[in-house]
């Protein structure tokens, strides 16, 4: 059980940032882009094969990255300039995008299991004596993980990711966006170019999917032509989730509460799975109900809220109206 836990919060950390990436294009940008699915294989696959052929790990997962952020621009000009619903200039970019990155790969798995990746060199430089410490946490425990490097080191990743996203959305540029997807009429008629600003806004979320994906294939020691099957409803899953236990009153709270909310989607997953009477097949069934669950309690808990309130408003002024009369 430790040990899938582990496991859990670890790889939470690394596909938070795919979530912080869906986050800016459907909370932001109020854009539902379904490119999410294509440019997460994007950036897994374009890394797996220039690491496979030689290149710096570090330079290649930039480099899948950077295809991530081109795919989403094209997906923003197919919408801006070609006029085409929000929607579908995603669905067109995800489909273009499976045949796309088939090429690049030129299989449908590429395998790294013995080739130097970031998690390799992550692994290099760490100190044992830090494991053992921190493992030491856990005395009595049958098994103990073999390594936190990836962990921790993914972790100050994603919250450095974090911090420059909230420095992001509040310069102008970021708070441009940010009007875009709250009022696009209002921020045109101030001569704001809302046509830049959605293609960059789309392509940053996409470049973060693609670094996400990128570190994600580095991370399981394969890049696979189908690993980003549902990767929208996921990211979807951690934000809403997040925003139900951590809130989102302000910038820095929601993008916090996004990696929160990735970390608590994969336990809650893993925790799912260990039921006797669930199997790995029913993991898109799980996902779909969670989502269900973070849309639904919000309200219902909402609802409760008002309810309470009119009956104690209205008790309150039955009170009033007694004391009025008996005076």
């Amino acid at each position: 059980m430790l040990i899938s836990l582990f496991g859990a919060v670890e790889s939470g950390a690394i596909y938070a940032i795919m979530a912080l990436g869906v986050y800016l294009s459907f909370r932001v940008l109020d854009f539902p882009d379904l490119t999410v699915d294509g440019s997460f294989v994007t950036g897994a696959g374009i890394t797996g094969m220039l690491i496979v052929n030689g290149m710096s790990p570090i330079m290649a997962t930039l480099i899948g990255a950077f295809a991530g952020f081109i795919a989403g621009c094209i997906t923003g000009i197919l919408h801006t300039k070609g006029k085409i619903n929000a929607l579908l200039s995603g669905i067109l970019m995800m489909i273009a995008l499976y045949s796309i990155n088939l090429r690049f790969m030129g299989q449908p798995t590429v395998s790294m299991l013995n080739e130097n990746t970031i998690i390799n060199q992550i692994q290099s430089f760490w100190s044992p004596a830090i494991d053992s410490v921190l493992n030491s946490i856990f005395i009595g425990a049958d098994r103990v993980p073999t390594t936190w490097a990836i962990l921790i080191i993914m972790t100050i990743v994603t919250i450095a990711i974090k911090f420059i996203l909230d420095y992001f959305l509040k310069t102008e540029v970021g708070l441009a966006i940010r009007a875009t997807g709250d009022n696009q009429k209002m921020i045109r008629s101030l001569s704001a170019n809302t046509n830049f600003l959605i293609i960059i806004g789309i392509g940053l979320s996409n470049g973060l999917v693609a670094l996400s994906g990128a570190l994600v294939a580095q991370h399981g020691g394969f890049a696979n032509l189908n690993m980003g099957i549902g990767m929208i409803v996921i990211g979807l899953a951690s934000v809403i989730i997040g925003e139900a236990l951590f809130g989102k009153k302000t910038i820095a709270r929601v993008t916090l509460a996004v990696i929160g909310g990735a970390i608590v989607y994969r336990v809650v997953i893993t925790l799912a799975l260990r039921v006797d009477f669930l199997e790995s097949s029913d993991l898109k069934l799980i996902t779909a109900v969670l989502v269900i669950v973070a849309l639904v309690t919000p309200k219902v808990l909402q609802a409760r809220r008002e309810k309470k309130r009119r009956l104690a408003k209205r008790a309150a002024l039955m009170d009033r109206r007694g004391s009025e009369a008996s005076a």
